[in-house]
């Protein structure tokens, strides 16, 4: 039950009264507050009034006032005024004629007067006590006004910006009416929707109200998990005339409005009516008084005072006096008032009404005890529980804490604490755990064009998600660019040829979390892996240009001189893969120029030259020495040509010379290469002679090209190479003579990749990477280092920086704990980015465990001690390999292992401790990170044996007589308690056991008795004692094994009259160990031998049957039944039953008038009984007697018969004696005598009373 609300305190001591005033004249309200600096606001109808030329507000300390100027007839309606949470209502009531003379002071009432105090509230007023509210109003409904007629409209506002679905509004009235149901002429629902503020607007219109429709009402918002509620009034008054101010208006059943306050009269006194409020007012059966009734100016008089010293005589008197019509809201008012609560005894502190937890979460249940000694129970939906790994019971002084672990929806349920006689109850709310994202979105890194999957795995199959592009909501409006999928768990967002538009976060969101992952866009650059080169084609040759790309999908456009190629019968143009090609047949002249390829779509184009080579003779009468022409052609100062590798390396050389000289290219190594192979050079050389026909040499794999024009030789490479790079000499000759220069190539390169990254050091989140420099550096400085990493199983590698990193040593931040991952790095210099290193080893981000909880003492002794935790609260992504247990001696500071190796168990046993000595443990919890921070006990402990006497805790089904049918497993697990291990010993009725049939195991804790398959002989009282040297413990448990019984003995026809036969027959010799339950006749017609039953569950020896058919010859057999079943073999009738056909008259028999008087005999006697102190007990038996005999009870011989502690019932013959709660006093000798006018019969039994048995708490 929840507790009852506090009364609140007025914040008032001086409150306005209603007054009167003339039209034109001025009016004034004067009100004084508790506190000086409060905080007061005026209302006029429900509206707030500010300060102007009508009317005027003033403050002066405590003291506030009101005056209204010029009053009109329209001003005649109720004000309020507020200082904190306290609420004044008073009228102002305009008449005609001169203002009478301002009233005198009168005292302010009580402050229980002020307003009705909160416990009398109706159920719609108290405050709400659901939990989980979200606050999902925008705007709340406010409390209104109306006059009875008039129209209201209450107002609520949701925002739906971060609701997954369309939240649902519902509207009551009170606590339970639906106002959906009741909408029509005085009630309209209305909803209405802004798309740009995404707010929902919901209305209720109140047409035409009533008096009835006051009250309480609450507006309820939901959607999905989200939930919020708000309650508020409705106030309808009614358009009434001045009247006289009278305290029977406090019980006029005119107008109600929540909480049990009523609005009455012209005051409007606010007084609690009760409960049973309603629509009555007998007032209008009073005579109403011409004269004109002025306010008065004596002191109020409290009428509850009076009623409360009164006698209950003098009530009606009372009520009368003071005009009180509702006699029974005041009696009920009365009975609240002197109604005390009542101080529990057993409880300082209560379990609260209710609690909430999330699934998978820990509970606390809590209460404080006014004798710290007494003992707890703790119940769930009525049955008691067990202390386990779950379910922890703590005991702190005088507080008990019940610990629920990782609740589930199982725990949902109702809790009572039971101290003794009294109980308190609560409700535990377990509420189902949010969505969660199980696998989180991943960064990504596209090219123009592409198609992206975003992916993600939630924990509910078919949960709602909400897709978001930089906070922006993706919707299936743009279907045509987005696509939204699910598969199971599963949840993929796909976005088809991304453009540069499509870059930012995207964010998956569920009720339980979300996921953001990065998109990046990048242009597409078309990498070209072989340039076309330049030509010099003889006439009706073939001409062919040709380039390689990287895109096999690009497409080019061939242009000549700026002017496109058009392809004909002899100019082709192919596609083919990466390749392009122009190929023009039978070469003329006109065919010479620049050709350009330019791919479509990128901003760069291939060019070469098409030379058309004629062959011309000409005579030169004269010789000039050869002559290089070059910027610097001193043998002591080379040039040098830096080229990029994979670009053309073009040497165009002007020579002179007559007649043409011959031209020999060499190349040499020698101080050139960064990593000479020995001392000396390798010369590779390539000649061309300038002749008219001009004549080209190139090497064996096409790529390098000489070529011999008048007045040039072009030296060219395709592609160049590291191996390229060196000293290049020209030397030209002719008759005349000769000339040499040297010209150094270097060729530059990307670096190679840096060496395999190394994991140094692993954080939550977080990772320390090094690696070391490439090899090769390409010829130009390492200007810093781009690392990636992606996720084991992932194929997508995310780039951690954009910026070279220039040092070797790189934390990475932002990973998930417990996701395995690979990082990989890059080398960058001024040329571009080398291949990726090799993967690094993978690595999980991990972070150590909590400390282990609950580590207690549960056992020691000289040389050990027994210790026991629960799990560490906070796991970690990573498993947990074990604990490590150390311990030192008190005032060390050296802390030993326990054992080697770490334990999986969550308790442990510390051996060969130094008796008497005083020592500290701690436990850590080990992880893939480490060791965690250590949990220590409190206090040193000192190792010496804890004496415990010998104790037997005997379970409760074995308190009574254990049945077990033969063949049956026996297997009793009988719980002790001792130190040190005390000495078990069994035996059956006095002797011991015989180890081949029965088997025994005794543990420090218990012993275990097992009959595999137990027999009729196994019956009987088994007797188990616990020793420790003198001081012993037994106990005794009878064991009941029952058979089927043997059949029914001698059955015989006793009598054939008519269609009837009557059998009897005797009991069986083997009833199975069991009493016989009932029996079984059956019949059969000696013709067909079919039998069918007659009777079943029959208890008597003797019985008709009836029914037979006459002319048949019947046989009869028996069957007895007991708990185990029927007999195997049933017992038949030795002679048939013939019934005879009528054909004669029926000469009916003269019978003596039997008497059936009969002495009374109990047919079941009484058991005696040993039952626990403060349970109630019975004692039953049954007795037959005719007439009905009087039974009387005795207890030792004396009569109980008028003593109060016991109930006698009697019901066909059997009779019950009932024990209301016995104690040890009630046990001795119980008899039952029953006597009629034949005889008596008495049976008597013994009841032992046992004590309730305390468990002694173990001192740690």
């Amino acid at each position: 039950m929840p507790e009852p609300v506090k009364k609140t305190v007025s914040a008032f001591k001086k409150k306005p009264k209603t007054t009167e005033a003339v039209i034109g004249g001025t009016a004034v309200f004067k009100a004084e507050t508790e506190k000086p600096d409060a905080k007061v606001k005026w209302q006029r109808d429900s509206a707030d009034i500010a300060n102007g030329e009508k009317y005027v507000i003033t403050a002066d300390g405590s003291n506030h006032s009101l005056t209204i100027k010029n009053v009109t007839k329209g001003d005649g309606v109720v004000y309020a005024v507020i200082a904190g949470t306290s609420k004044v209502k008073f009228d102002l009531k305009v008449k005609e004629g001169e203002a009478p003379a301002p009233p005198p002071e009168v005292p302010a009432p009580p402050p229980e007067q002020e307003s009705a105090p909160p416990e009398h509230l109706a159920e719609s007023q108290l405050p709400d006590t659901r939990q989980d509210l979200t606050g999902l109003f925008l705007e709340k409904p406010q409390s209104g006004e109306v006059t009875v007629g008039e129209n209201i409209i209450f107002t609520a506002k949701v925002c739906s910006t971060t609701l997954l679905k369309k939240p649902t509004v519902k509207w009551f009235k009170g606590k339970w009416m639906d106002l959906a149901s009741k909408a029509g002429k005085h009630l309209q629902l209305k909803e209405t929707y802004d798309r740009n503020t995404k707010v929902f607007t919901f209305e209720m219109h109140i047409m035409e109200a009533k008096p009835n429709y006051a009250g309480g009402y609450r507006c309820e918002v939901s959607s999905r998990d989200k939930f919020d509620s708000c309650n508020f009034e409705l106030s309808v008054h009614e358009a009434e005339p001045v009247s006289e101010f009278d305290i029977r208006a406090a019980f006029r059943r005119t107008s109600t409005v929540p909480g049990g306050k009523k609005k009455s009269g012209a005051g409007r006194s606010s007084i609690d009516a009760g409960e049973e409020a309603g629509e009555l007012d007998f007032s209008a059966l009073l005579k109403k008084s011409s004269r004109a009734v002025h306010i008065s100016t004596e002191p109020e008089v409290d009428v509850w005072d009076i009623l409360q010293k009164a006698p209950p005589s003098e009530y009606e008197k009372i009520a009368f006096q003071y005009g009180i019509t509702d006699l029974r809201g005041m009696l009920k008012r009365l009975k609240k008032m002197k109604k005390e609560e009542k101080k529990s005894e057993a409880f300082l502190r209560k379990l609260d009404p209710a609690y909430q937890a999330e699934k998978g979460q820990k509970m606390k249940l809590a209460i404080e005890l006014a004798n710290p000694d007494a003992e707890v129970k703790w119940l769930k939906n009525g049955q008691e529980i067990q202390p386990s790994g779950r379910y922890i019971f703590e005991s702190i002084g005088n507080k008990r804490f019940l610990t629920i672990n990782h609740c589930t929806l199982a725990d949902d349920a109702a809790y009572t604490c039971v101290v003794g006689g009294e109980k308190c109850f609560t409700e535990l709310f377990v509420k189902e755990p949010p969505v969660l994202i199980l696998r989180n979105l991943e960064d990504q890194m596209v090219m123009k064009g592409e198609r992206v999957e975003f992916e993600c795995e939630v924990s509910e199959e078919g949960a709602p998600v909400k897709w978001e592009k930089d906070g922006v909501e993706l919707t299936r409006i743009e279907a045509l660019k987005y696509r939204f999928k699910k598969d199971g768990k599963k949840h993929i967002l796909i976005i088809n040829e991304v453009t540069k538009e499509d870059c930012g976060h995207y964010t998956v969101k569920t009720n339980g979390g979300e996921s953001m992952a990065e998109l990046l866009v990048q242009e597409k650059e078309l990498e070209v892996y072989q340039s076309i080169a330049d030509l010099a084609v003889k006439a009706k040759d073939e001409a062919v240009f040709k380039c390689e790309v990287s895109d096999e999908n690009a497409k080019g456009t061939w242009y000549k001189n700026g002017v496109e190629v058009k392809p004909d019968a002899r100019i082709h143009i192919t596609h083919i893969g990466r390749m392009h090609k122009l190929a023009i047949d039978n070469v003329k002249p006109e065919d010479e120029g620049d050709y350009t390829f330019v791919p479509d779509g990128y901003a760069f184009n291939l060019s070469a030259k098409l030379s058309f080579l004629e062959v011309k003779i000409d005579f030169v009468p004269r010789q000039d020495p050869p002559k290089i022409h070059l910027d610097c052609t001193d043998h002591l100062a080379d040039s040098t040509i830096v080229v990029v590798a994979g670009n053309k390396l073009r040497l165009d050389v002007p020579i002179t010379g007559d007649p043409a000289p011959t031209v020999v290219w060499t190349k040499s190594e020698k101080g050139i290469s960064s990593k000479p192979r020995n001392d000396q050079s390798t010369d590779v050389e390539f000649i061309a002679d300038l002749m008219k026909d001009v004549e080209v040499i190139s090497n064996a794999d096409g790529r390098v090209h000489v070529e011999s024009t008048k007045g040039h030789c072009i030296f060219t490479i395709e592609g160049a190479e590291r191996q390229d790079e060196g000293v290049y000499s020209v030397i030209v000759r002719n008759p005349a003579g000769e000339d040499t220069a040297d010209i150094t190539v270097k060729v530059v390169d990307v670096p190679d990749p840096p060496q395999t990254p190394r994991i140094l050091s692993v954080g939550e989140d977080s990772c320390v990477v090094t690696w070391d420099p490439p090899l090769f550096d390409g010829g130009q400085p390492v200007l810093g280092y781009v690392l990636e990493r992606k996720k084991k199983r992932s194929y997508r590698w995310m780039r951690l920086n954009f910026d070279p990193y220039k040092e070797l040593t790189y934390e990475a931040k932002k990973m998930i704990e417990g996701m395995a991952y690979e990082m990989r790095v890059y080398a960058v210099n001024a040329i571009g980015m080398s291949q990726h290193s090799p993967a690094s080893q993978p690595f999980v981000p991990i972070a150590p465990t909590s400390e282990p909880t609950g580590l207690t003492v549960d056992d020691i002794s000289d040389t050990t001690i027994s210790l026991k935790w629960r799990c560490p609260e906070h796991m970690g992504s990573a498993t947990l390999d074990g604990y490590g247990v150390e311990y030192c001696k008190e005032g060390s500071d050296e802390w030993i292992p326990a054992f080697e190796g770490l334990t999986e168990r969550n308790s442990v046993i510390i051996r060969d401790l130094p008796t008497g000595e005083k020592m500290l443990f701690r436990v850590r919890a080990y992880n893939m990170a480490g060791p965690s921070n250590p949990a220590s006990l409190s206090q040193a402990v000192t190792i010496r044996e804890i004496m415990q006497r010998p104790k037997i805790w005997i379970p409760r089904y074995l308190r009574q007589t254990l049945v077990k049918k033969v063949g049956e497993t026996i297997n009793l697990v009988i719980p002790f308690q001792g130190k040190p291990r005390p000495k078990v010993t069994w035996t059956k009725d006095g002797e011991l056991l015989d180890p081949k049939q029965v088997s025994i195991r005794n543990s420090d804790t218990d012993s275990i008795l097992f009959i595999r398959r137990c027999e009729r002989k196994d019956s009987g009282t088994y007797q188990v004692q616990v020793q420790i040297e003198n001081v012993e413990d037994t106990a005794n448990i009878i064991i009941q094994v029952v058979d089927l019984p043997g059949p029914p003995q001698t059955l015989k026809i006793m009598d054939v009259w008519g269609f009837n036969v009557a059998l009897e027959w005797k009991t069986p010799t083997d009833n199975g160990n069991s009493a016989i339950s009932g029996y079984i006749i059956q019949k059969a017609d000696k013709k067909t031998m079919e039998w069918f039953n007659v009777y079943e569950h029959f208890r008597r020896n003797n019985c008709v049957v009836s029914d037979l058919i006459m002319g048949n010859e019947y046989v009869f057999r028996v069957y007895a039944a007991n708990m185990v079943g029927l007999s195997l073999e049933p017992c038949y009738s030795k002679d048939s039953a013939y019934i005879q056909k009528i054909g004669m008259a029926y000469k009916r028999p003269i019978y003596k008038e039997h008497n059936f008087l009969e002495a009374p005999k109990f047919t079941h006697p009484l058991v005696s009984r040993s039952v626990i102190a403060g349970y109630n007990a019975t004692l039953s038996c049954s007795v037959r007697g005719i007439p009905k005999p009087k039974v009387t009870w005795y207890k030792n011989k004396m009569d109980i018969s008028n003593e109060a502690k016991y109930r006698m019932f009697s019901k066909q013959g059997v009779l019950t004696l009932e024990i209301r709660k016995p104690c040890p006093f009630d046990g001795g000798v119980y008899m039952c005598k029953a006597v009629n006018d034949s005889g008596e019969d008495i049976v008597e039994c013994k009841l032992e009373v046992r004590s309730q048995v305390i468990k002694e708490e173990i001192k740690k």
